[in-house]
């Protein structure tokens, strides 16, 4: 079944992405998201998803509604992880990380157009370059190529 991000788009093209835990290092307030991340970089994404919501009941932090969108995607909620990626974006629209998940997500569901949208956000974050934009260009990339 399509869901709504790629109805738009045709059938969603899923892709190869890694599923690299990342968040902004510069948050201050943000839990310890170790356990999350290395349940994330195991796959388990049923026991990084129960610990997040956990996180997310008690703080409203980008880092966690980020990770939660990246979880989500993995799964193949896009739709729910769109809500996580732009709720973690309204909290810090300069969230690196947050672009580059949710440029991934439109990558997966197809929506070329709306992943350069988050590579341009991400030039203007980092102009002299940053780790966030390199790997939405190889993604973007990798997909081109295909």
């Amino acid at each position: 079944m399509v869901n709504a991000v790629a109805a738009s788009a045709g059938p969603p093209a899923i892709s190869a992405l890694p599923a690299f835990a990342v968040d902004n290092m510069e948050s201050t307030d943000a839990p310890d998201l170790t356990s999350v991340r290395a349940k994330i970089d195991a796959k388990d994404y049923a026991g990084a998803l129960a610990e997040l919501r956990d996180l997310a009941e008690d703080d409203q932090q980008a880092d966690v509604y980020n990770l939660m969108g990246l979880t989500l995607r993995k799964t193949g909620d896009y739709l729910t992880s769109l809500t996580y990626y732009t709720k973690a974006l309204e909290l810090q629209p300069g969230h690196k990380a947050a672009r580059e998940y949710l440029g991934e997500l439109y990558i997966e569901t197809g929506d070329m157009a709306k992943a350069e949208e988050q590579v341009s956000v991400l030039r203007q974050l980092c102009p002299s370059g940053c780790e966030e934009l390199e790997d939405l260009r190889d993604a973007i990339a990798a997909k081109a190529g295909k």
